[in-house]
């Protein structure tokens, strides 16, 4: 019961800040409702077809379309409540990485598999919905930024497996390991901590 609530807390997370980016793209309300879909489910989506899960998931439950739909028109209607776009698209897209991350992990382990592909399961599951977004409104994935982004969901993922060792209290652990993803995350863009650049500034 506690896993569903946080796949439902990451789903509407995960819409909101789709829902944000396609407004700030002034899309049309069709164009909005399907960025906050694909932002919403896409990284579980691959997740499932990796895994060989069919149909995936959100087909399986009507659930998650209603919550999307649901999302969707509540922050166009408040959209001028929260239309603080930088740091409201920040917060809603940290907190999804958090929640998702966990999702995907504990998915993984459902399906028997190694600690290190759950790992990769999670961060992919929290990571790609993003991907598909930016990519759909024509901006360059956070992913593929130097900013601390995929490396907050691995620390996150390994803090959860740590745990599993000294806790038997699966809730908490899950809390924790959010909670984790989440503070890394912010702290990262607090402090403008970034992953180090392959290329060198150029000499004028």
């Amino acid at each position: 019961m506690f896993f569903q609530i946080i796949d439902i807390l990451g789903t509407i997370a995960f819409a909101i800040s789709g829902v944000l980016v396609a407004l700030n793209k002034r899309m049309d309300p069709f164009g909005v409702l399907i960025i906050a879909f694909v932002t919403a489910v896409g990284g579980g989506t691959l997740r499932d077809v990796m895994i060989g899960v069919e149909p995936v998931s959100w087909m399986r439950n009507m659930t998650y379309v209603y919550v999307i739909i649901g999302t969707t028109i509540f922050t166009i209607i408040l959209r001028k409540k929260i239309n603080y776009l930088r740091t409201s698209l920040f917060l809603f897209d940290t907190i999804g990485i958090g929640l998702y991350t966990v999702v995907g992990i504990e998915t993984g382990l459902v399906a028997g598999l190694h600690p290190i592909i759950c790992i990769a399961l999670g961060t992919m599951t929290a990571c790609f919905g993003g991907v598909i977004r930016d990519i759909l409104c024509n901006e360059i994935p956070v992913i593929f930024r130097k900013e601390v982004y995929a490396t907050a969901c691995i620390l996150g993922g390994l803090t959860y497996f740590l745990l599993r060792k000294f806790m038997a209290d699966t809730n908490l652990i899950f809390v924790i390991a959010i909670i984790v993803v989440i503070v890394i995350r912010l702290i990262a863009v607090k402090f403008k901590i970034s992953l180090p650049s392959l290329y060198k500034k150029e000499v004028e």
